[in-house]
């Protein structure tokens, strides 16, 4: 491409950050199953979903530092709270498996139809990550639909706590197509698609599958296709976190911290 505009390079690198940062606090909430997952099965997979996810975020930084703005480890461990653009759903705490499978449910969705739009992407650094991460992606998701399925019809007490964690997480689910200031910028030069038809897209996929795995979602049904019912929790992209994160980064960041720039 040409030389990029400021406009451009801006809206490019906040939504970098946006994808970067959800990918690696995802991978930490999932890291904190290592060793005391329900059976070691299900242990190893979330702890190998966990290195894939951290890993993922390590590739979007490694483009935002191509683009000037630090080395990876400096954008994960070094940076301070209101310069995060991670949605709040991906900073909640981790919560019990219930509500572990579906987050990571509702992200792998929508980290499927976001990849799949991104491999068309203007900026071509960005397209190709969305296609290496789109296969990549995809034996998360067939782990997490499993895990639906196998809980969403169970038992008694499996259904009543999927569809707590559903209840509680798919409002802060929507938040992860919180629109920007900047977003206008990035669907006119083509570098991603709306955050609004990114989300019908997601609730398409996501609303027939949970009601067959017999939960509950807070969504209707109109000629336009299916419309939330509850009102998205909003402010990640903006800056805006809640305690969880702070409690978050003082964890995640606690070693760096001691002494920056330290060679091991």
């Amino acid at each position: 491409m040409n030389e990029m505009t400021p406009a451009y390079k801006a809206a490019l690198i906040e939504y970098l950050y946006m994808l970067a940062d959800d990918e690696l606090l995802l991978g930490h909430r999932a890291s904190e199953w290592t060793g005391i997952g329900p059976i070691l099965e299900a242990d190893i997979a979330l702890s190998s979903i966990a290195q894939d996810e951290m890993g993922h975020a390590e590739v979007l930084y490694g483009l935002l530092e191509a683009l000037g703005e630090g080395h990876p480890d400096e954008l994960a461990f070094a940076r301070d709270l209101p310069y995060w653009r991670n949605a709040i759903f991906s900073e909640l705490p981790r919560g019990d498996w219930g509500f572990t499978i579906v987050r990571h449910y509702l992200h792998d969705v929508a980290e499927q139809v976001r990849w799949q739009a991104l491999a068309a992407s203007s900026y071509a650094p960005l397209a190709q990550v969305a296609r290496k991460l789109l296969v990549e992606e995809k034996y998360h998701l067939v782990h997490s639909q499993t895990w639906v399925r196998k809980l969403g019809n169970a038992t008694e007490e499996s259904h009543r706590r999927m569809q707590a964690a559903l209840d509680r997480a798919f409002p802060y689910a929507l938040g992860l197509f919180e629109p920007t200031e900047l977003e206008a910028v990035r669907v006119s030069e083509g570098i991603a698609p709306a955050e609004a038809d990114l989300q019908q897209q997601w609730l398409n996929e996501v609303v027939p599958f949970l009601q067959q795995a017999g939960l509950h979602v807070p969504a209707e049904e109109t000629a336009e296709g299916w419309r939330p019912t509850v009102e998205p929790v909003y402010g990640g992209r903006q800056g805006t976190h809640t305690e969880y994160m702070e409690q978050l980064l003082d964890a995640m960041q606690f070693v760096y911290r001691l002494e920056p720039g330290a060679k091991w």
